[in-house]
């Protein structure tokens, strides 16, 4: 790990299982994600009218893993842990762990910032659930103080959430940009208009790539992806946008079961991509 020099992404493991709403081995991912990101260049292959870009002056430092990271001293754990990696580097990538994860990496990453803090989901789920789950995060930031009219939701799915959670999400005021709405709208569209909701406050904006917003054929390793969902390309899309804009201080990867992947790997290959993908953002800011 370096010293004391800049960190431009640093990664932190958060194996987050125990309180998923479905089974899950999700506990099992990050390492998967790490041993992944051996099998790629750093290297942007660019049209013939750009430069070549290579990501390997970038400074990363790995952070390991948190232990225990379900309970509730296990997400304190984990909010301190993202917040040393935070000060220190321009992103923080969390490496999931089921969905729970984003309330700690985003309040460790936003500290006393909650109050101009954003949020935005890729997400074919609210996650306005009562309780403690991986189906709560949102919920749980918001009563933890995030303004929802800085949330914006995108890819929520039809006949994956209840009415209750849309007229909640409704209610609160959060921006959600549907499924639908992405046949006809750019993901560099969609984002700026995201950035900018979300960072009204002036705030830092934590990033919440739950990788179920894919079709299911791409994340087999997802137990709750739907026929229909987004493409791989359109998640390492966003990705890249996300990390480009340099109020994005944190970002994870979340609701992998890497035991449950297909033999070719397909689910864990594109969480690694999208961690370069996040890189490539940072690296052009």
């Amino acid at each position: 790990m370096p010293g004391t020099e800049d960190i431009d992404v640093a990664l932190v493991g958060i194996p987050a299982s125990i309180t998923s709403l479905s089974p899950t081995n999700a506990h099992l991912t990050p390492t998967a994600i790490r041993e992944a990101l051996r099998r790629y260049s750093p290297a942007l292959m660019p049209s013939p009218s750009q430069e070549i870009t290579d990501l390997s002056p970038l400074v990363y430092a790995d952070f390991g893993d948190v232990d225990q990271p379900d309970s509730a001293e296990g997400e304190a754990r984990t909010t301190a842990l993202v917040r040393r990696a935070s000060v220190r580097s321009k992103l923080v990538i969390a490496l999931g762990g089921d969905n729970s994860v984003t309330v700690a990496t985003a309040l460790g990453a936003w500290g006393s910032d909650i109050g101009s803090a954003g949020l935005i989901t890729l997400d074919a789920h609210y996650d306005l659930r009562d309780g403690v789950s991986n189906g709560s995060p949102v919920r749980r930031l918001i009563e933890a103080g995030l303004d929802p009219r800085r949330i914006v939701q995108i890819g929520i799915q039809d006949f994956a959430n209840s009415a209750a959670y849309a007229r909640r999400a409704k209610d609160l005021g959060i921006t959600v940009i549907h499924r639908d709405e992405m046949e006809s709208r750019s993901m560099a569209d969609l984002m700026a208009q995201a950035l900018t909701i979300a960072g009204a406050g002036e705030g830092p904006i934590h990033v919440d790539l739950d990788v179920d917003v894919c079709d299911r054929s791409v994340v087999p390793a997802c137990p709750a992806a739907l026929p229909g969902g987004i493409s791989a390309y359109q998640l390492r899309e966003a990705a890249r946008l996300a990390a480009s804009d340099s109020r994005v201080r944190s970002l994870d990867i979340a609701e992998i079961d890497a035991s449950a992947d297909s033999a070719d790997g397909r689910t864990i290959r594109l969480a690694a991509l999208c961690v370069l993908e996040a890189s490539a953002g940072v690296s052009a800011r």
